[in-house]
């Protein structure tokens, strides 16, 4: 089989990973790079916990080939913490509003949330559902998941603490 290196930014460290060409992205993260926060669900692009950020882009790791994310950045749910180990606004919603609960697609959830949310600051709760599309749970409803989004929006932009 043939190899290829991949250099790439992942969690804000440049990497240089030797993989078979087609390595896809969320098996470098996860066996390469011990990133196991990103999950392997469906593997086919329709349940979202293989959800990372590339180049702030929230994208489906198992739908990319490694490769693809040659000299590009990837942020995965390790990397949203802070240097000091503090959990982001999305994470503390997540734990204190009970967004998760066997908490497989919490990554993927947070991930697309966090490009989201880049993009809007204020979002309806609508908004927020139609956001989480791509994002698959099988366990909660989604009502806590899309309060947790909410009350981290207010968090990031200023307007509330999460709680």
């Amino acid at each position: 089989m043939d190899k290829c290196e991949v250099k790439l930014k992942v969690n804000g460290e440049e990497q240089e990973v030797v993989v078979p060409a087609r390595r896809l992205l969320s098996e470098l993260l996860r066996d390469d790079l011990n990133l196991t926060g990103t999950k392997r669900g469906c593997e086919t692009g329709i349940c979202g916990a293989c959800t990372v950020l590339l180049d702030g882009e929230a994208v489906k790791s198992c739908l990319l080939v490694a490769l693809q994310a040659e000299g590009r950045e990837v942020t995965t749910i390790e990397g949203l913490r802070g240097e000091d180990g503090t959990l982001h606004p999305l994470q503390q919603a997540f734990v204190e509003h009970g967004g998760l609960q066997c908490g497989y697609c919490t990554p993927g959830m947070i991930m697309s949330a966090k490009a989201f949310l880049e993009r809007n600051a204020q979002p309806t709760d609508g908004e927020i559902r139609q956001a989480l599309s791509g994002n698959l749970c099988r366990c909660t409803g989604y009502m806590h998941i899309v309060e947790s989004i909410a009350a981290a929006a207010k968090a990031m932009s200023g307007e509330a603490k999460a709680k």
